[in-house]
């Protein structure tokens, strides 16, 4: 993989036709040392934000030792990369093959479950296949529902049980496995420590009238990044609010706290430069778009940041939408983009923040897609890690209560 300076670099010198994603491994190794070093537990690292075998190796070498999967696919992709690392298989419902494959092949003893069914589906797929003896070495974690009101993004309707339902189900977890969690996920992009707080407490009651031992919490992702409009407060914040917290659950003494970013530590990895190829009033059609790394764009007037690369604008900035290459109607993002007033056919424009989701989310729809990667080596276009948004240290306290 080539390296550049910075996106204009890559313009000057390439001037590609077709998209070319940037990639800043710098970025996600701070990332993943930040989490590593402040947060007061294990961090996982969800892989389906971005699954790239090159950015596993960096937040491996990073000190990331454990990976939530959430398929039989990223089971065998993170297994391959990393023969030493810790799976954890955190999707609910998944296939009895799936199970039997990632206990019996990979070393798989980690699972998440929300139901009595889907606990009978792992404990008969995980028994020895030659005597029938059920497992002795099962982690299991079982999913509360949660609120998602302070995120951007909700998870609250798919996965997790009731908090009616999760005394029973831990009580028959229990009975079953050698290492009992509870996790839970507040949603993608969390505006406030808050939202934590609430999963905490509904936690906290599941626990008590369940009355069993539980080894871990895990608090999920939803950690935030930084993007135009969503600039979130220190993750110190968050970090405080659920040891804080954590600390007053009923549970085991030894007990391990967990976390699962995929966002936070991947969003700063990659950009994107693509190419105005037409411009019709204060709509630039350019060549990606809601079938490839700008699906969120589209589909969820996500806003990332974006600069013009051409040295020769002037005009002041005025507000863009963008149209992809594809021939849908839907192959649109409203944003609103700030770019120069001046910006024509043929010029290049850098999109930030895309590591999270952006470029595992490119499909071949069209015929469109392709994009080479290249590595660059200067700072991502936001970032919630190279200090600039450390509070004061008279103003470095947050309300525990």
């Amino acid at each position: 993989m080539r390296t550049f300076p910075d996106a204009k670099a890559v313009a000057r010198t390439l001037r590609p036709d077709e998209p070319v994603i940037l990639n800043r491994p710098h970025a996600a190794r701070r990332a993943a040392e930040f989490f590593v070093g402040k947060f007061p537990g294990k961090v996982l690292y969800a892989v389906k934000a971005n699954p790239a075998p090159d950015l596993i190796e960096v937040l491996w070498d990073a000190g990331v030792t454990h990976y939530d999967v959430a398929s039989i696919a990223e089971v065998r992709l993170v297994r391959a990369a990393l023969p030493d690392a810790v799976l954890c298989f955190m999707h609910p419902i998944k296939t009895p093959s799936a199970i039997r494959e990632a206990y019996h092949q990979h070393g798989v003893k980690t699972f998440s479950l929300d139901t009595i069914e889907e606990l009978e589906k792992i404990v008969e797929a995980c028994r020895d296949p030659e005597t029938g003896e059920p497992a002795h070495d099962l982690r299991l974690c079982v999913r509360l529902r949660v609120s998602s009101e302070y995120s951007e993004l909700s998870l609250a309707s798919k996965f997790g049980c009731d908090l009616t339902d999760a005394p029973a189900l831990l009580q028959q977890v229990r009975q079953h496995c050698d290492w009992l969690g509870v996790c839970f996920h507040v949603g993608s992009q969390a505006m406030t420590p808050f939202a934590f707080v609430q999963a905490l407490d509904r936690t906290r009651a599941a626990i008590a009238e369940a009355s069993v031992v539980i080894d871990m919490i895990d608090v999920g992702g939803g950690f935030p990044s930084i993007y135009p409009g969503m600039e979130p407060p220190p993750l110190e914040d968050y970090f405080a609010i659920i040891h804080h917290h954590f600390y007053a659950l009923p549970i085991a003494y030894n007990a391990e706290l967990w976390c699962e970013p995929g966002r936070a530590l991947c969003a700063e990895y990659s950009s994107m430069i693509v190419k105005v190829e037409k411009r019709r009033g204060n709509e630039l059609f350019i060549n990606d778009g809601a079938y490839g790394a700008l699906y969120d764009a589209a589909h969820v007037a996500w806003r990332f940041p974006v600069a013009a690369l051409e040295d020769d604008l002037r005009d002041a900035a005025e507000d863009f939408a963008f149209y992809g290459p594809t021939c849908d109607d839907a192959d649109y993002m409203a944003g609103p983009f700030s770019l120069p007033g001046d910006i024509q056919a043929g010029d290049y424009i850098e999109i930030g923040m895309l590591g999270a989701y952006g470029a595992a989310m490119k499909t071949g729809f069209n015929g469109f897609g392709n994009a080479e990667k290249v590595v660059v080596t200067d700072e991502p276009m936001m970032s919630c890690f190279t200090g600039e948004r450390d509070r004061p240290a008279s103003d470095n306290v947050v309300n525990l209560r």
